[in-house]
């Protein structure tokens, strides 16, 4: 049961830092990491194979 309650809090912290910037600075959120929303992956013309699944 220790061990359990330890990995409960750790998950938890881990977590609360992971987010820090989307809990506590208004307007955070996440960081887009999609192909299609990086320049310089526009500049090349790559595009993500989902988009081309998705919309065809």
């Amino acid at each position: 049961m220790k061990i359990l309650l330890l990995t409960l809090i750790l998950v938890g912290i881990a977590i609360l830092l992971l987010g820090v910037k989307v809990f506590f600075v208004k307007g955070g959120r996440f960081p887009n990491t999609h192909i299609g929303s990086n320049p310089e992956m526009k500049k090349r013309g790559i595009k993500c194979v989902q988009h081309d699944e998705y919309y065809k």
